[in-house]
């Protein structure tokens, strides 16, 4: 198979809606987490455990607004909201992103002050506590798995339940090590590493989330290629003023200027129309195209229109 061919299969896709309950459930997880890191805290006097609660608060709030952008994304269109509500759910994804960068970056900061100020700690209720958080994080995780891939929304909210077993995980080691070697200073080292790798998945949820919100075309969009082939259309003399961009992580949407050779009926160029949006769905996974058709109009057939 070629590779031309492997792209466009690659990127033919059907967009499966997402659970919502799913998330809802993952909230409440998160928020019983959160309640019992925030108790084991105080009694083992752990600073890890007070800044994973933290974190896992964090990841609450993350996952109920997850929820309430795909249950406002369902509104129907209007005249005001043409396009409906669907990017509430990037907007959602932007968020979640940004308050995972925050957060880590608070908990870089809290291991710093940790390593200059190791306090003692009751490791057995920081080992129970880890435990527990682990197992409900993972558990969560398991819920919100196969979504994760429909919805950069829910994606964010899955770094989010990533981060926390990373956390719980750190949690449980470093109880481990303090109970039996009596070293703390172990603790804040992974912490920094765990804190590092969730900046870097922050980073890429959010650099997706704004390409969508400023309309940038998909990566797997060749407009040069659609170009190519598009004017291989019998009739066609040339495509130009291409726009294309994406509604939602799923939805992708092209508009573009097509310049026929000769002054065609209706009828004909509706064939014609035809014959270019079954390539441009096959193909690319295009949702909604529109095409505008011309003849003799005396347009520079760029590739791009830069004027307004």
């Amino acid at each position: 198979m070629s590779e031309k061919k492997r792209v466009k299969r690659k990127h033919t896709h059907h967009h499966h809606p997402v659970n919502e309950n799913n998330l809802l459930a993952a909230t409440f997880l998160n928020l019983v987490i959160t309640v019992v890191e925030i108790a084991g805290g105080l009694l083992s006097g752990s600073l890890a455990l007070l800044s994973d609660a933290l974190h896992n608060l964090s990841d609450t709030f993350a996952t109920f607004i997850a929820y309430l952008a795909i249950l406002i994304g369902k509104r129907e269109a209007n005249q005001k909201k043409t396009f409906g509500y669907k990017r509430m759910e990037i907007l959602a994804a932007l968020i979640n992103a940004v308050i995972l960068i925050v957060m880590s970056v608070f908990l870089i900061k809290e291991a710093w002050h940790r390593w200059q100020n190791p306090a003692p700690i009751n490791s057995m209720i920081m080992l129970v506590v880890g435990m527990i958080g682990l197992l409900a994080n993972l558990y969560a995780m398991l819920i919100l798995r196969k979504d994760a891939g429909k919805s950069l929304n829910v994606k964010a909210a899955y770094v989010h339940l990533i981060g926390d077993s990373l956390s719980s995980v750190v949690v449980i080691i470093g109880s481990v090590l303090i109970r039996i070697y009596k070293i703390d200073w172990i603790d804040p080292i992974i912490t920094v590493l765990i804190s590092i790798y969730i900046i870097r998945s922050g980073f890429v949820i959010l650099k997706e989330s704004v390409n969508i919100l400023m309309q940038s075309a998909p990566d797997h969009l060749d407009l040069t290629l659609i170009k190519n082939r598009v004017e291989k259309t019998p009739e066609v003399l040339n495509i130009h003023h291409i726009h294309a961009w994406m509604l939602t992580d799923q939805e992708v949407h092209l508009e573009a200027h097509v310049e026929l050779k000769s002054d065609l009926k209706l009828s004909q160029i509706k064939e014609i129309q035809h014959l270019i949006e079954r390539y441009l769905r096959l193909d690319y996974g295009i949702a909604h195209i529109t095409l505008q058709f011309e003849f003799k109009t005396n347009h520079a057939p760029s590739l791009i229109n830069t004027k307004t």
